[in-house]
C-alpha cells in the first residue's frame, strides 16, 4: 500500500511540475508566438502531400511557365524550370524540418549516451571520452560536416551522418554536466543499494532528472541544424536537385537573383522564420525550465 502511494505521489508531482512549466511558458508571449509559428509551419509541411502532388507540382519541368513573377496562378512565382515556387517551398520545409529532427535525434542518442556514461562512471573512462569530444569540439561544426560529406559524397544519408557526428560533442557536454550532479544524490545511492545495475540506474533515474538542459539544447540545436543543412545544400554538398530544399533552392536562385529576386526571397524568408520561431521558443522554454525563475 505504501509503495502504491509513493508511485501515485510521484506521478502527481510530475504532473504538477509539467503544469508549472507550461504556466510559466504561457506567460512568455514571444515564446508562445515562436511555438505557434513553428507548429503552423510544421503542420503545413506534414500535410504538404495533400496540398501539392510531388511529381506533378514540385519536380515536373514546365519550361512554358519558367521565371514567371508571383501572380494569382503562382503565388510565389516559378523557377528557372517552370516549377511552382510555393509548392517547392512547402515541400522544402517538409525536407528541412524532417532532416533537422532526424539529425538532432541521431546526435542526441549518440552524444547523450557517451555523455551519460562519462558522467556516471567518471575516472579514466570519463577522461578518454571527453578528451575525444574535445578534439571534435576543436573543429568548427560546419567545417567538420563539410569534410565528412566531401569524403562520403553528397547524399541525404551522408548529410545526416555528417551533421549528427559534428553535433555529438555538444550533446555529450550538455548531458555529462547534470549527470555529474545527479549521480551523487540519495535516490541513486538507494537504487545501487537494492542491486539495480548501472544501465537501469542511468536510464530510469539519471537521465529523467537531467531532461531540462537536454530539452532546451535540443530545441535550439534543431534551429542551428536546419540552418547548417541549408548551408551545405547551398554549397552543393547536401540535398541534390530536383529534390526541393531551402538551401538548394537558394543555390539555384543565385544566377537569377538580380532580375528574379523572388526566387531567393521566399526560401530565404522561410529559413529565417523557422530559425527565429525555434529560437524564440527555445529561449522561453529555457526560462520556464529554470527553477531559479519560479
Amino acid at each position: 500500500m505504501s509503495e502504491k502511494t509513493n508511485v501515485v505521489a510521484t506521478q502527481y508531482k510530475k504532473k504538477n511540475q509539467l503544469a508549472d512549466v507550461w504556466r510559466r511558458l504561457k506567460k512568455n508571449k514571444t515564446a508562445v508566438l515562436g511555438l505557434t509559428i513553428f507548429l503552423l509551419m510544421a503542420t503545413i509541411a506534414i500535410v504538404s502531400p495533400l496540398i501539392y502532388d510531388y511529381k506533378t507540382d514540385v519536380i515536373k519541368l514546365n519550361y512554358q511557365e519558367k521565371l514567371m513573377a508571383p501572380s494569382a496562378k503562382h503565388i510565389f512565382g516559378t523557377d528557372e524550370m517552370g516549377r511552382d515556387m510555393l509548392a517547392r517551398v512547402i515541400w522544402g520545409g517538409r525536407m528541412s524540418l524532417s532532416l533537422g529532427f532526424i539529425t538532432v535525434a541521431f546526435a542526441l542518442s549518440i552524444g547523450g549516451t557517451l555523455g551519460a556514461i562519462a558522467g556516471y562512471f567518471g575516472g579514466a573512462l570519463d577522461n578518454v571520452i571527453m578528451r575525444i569530444m574535445d578534439i571534435f569540439l576543436a573543429i568548427p561544426n560546419i567545417l567538420f560536416a563539410i569534410c565528412i560529406v566531401a569524403a562520403l559524397g553528397p547524399s541525404t544519408i551522408n548529410l545526416v551522418i555528417a551533421m549528427a557526428v559534428s553535433s555529438c560533442p555538444t550533446y555529450a557536454r550538455v548531458v555529462r554536466g547534470p549527470v555529474l550532479t545527479v549521480r551523487e544524490v540519495e535516490y541513486i545511492e538507494a537504487a545501487r543499494a537494492i542491486g539495480a545495475n548501472s544501465g537501469t540506474i542511468i536510464i530510469s533515474h539519471v537521465i529523467p532528472n537531467c531532461m531540462a538542459p537536454i530539452i532546451v539544447q535540443t530545441t535550439l540545436n534543431v534551429a542551428s541544424t536546419i540552418l547548417s543543412i541549408a548551408g551545405l545544400s547551398f554549397l552543393g554538398l547536401g540535398i541534390q536537385p530536383p529534390t526541393p530544399e531551402w538551401g538548394s533552392m537558394l543555390s539555384s536562385a543565385r544566377n537569377y537573383i538580380r532580375d528574379y529576386s523572388y526566387m531567393a526571397f521566399f526560401p530565404g524568408i522561410a529559413i529565417m522564420i523557422t530559425i527565429l520561431s525555434l529560437n524564440l521558443f527555445g529561449d522561453g522554454l529555457r526560462d520556464a525550465l529554470d527553477p531559479r525563475l519560479k
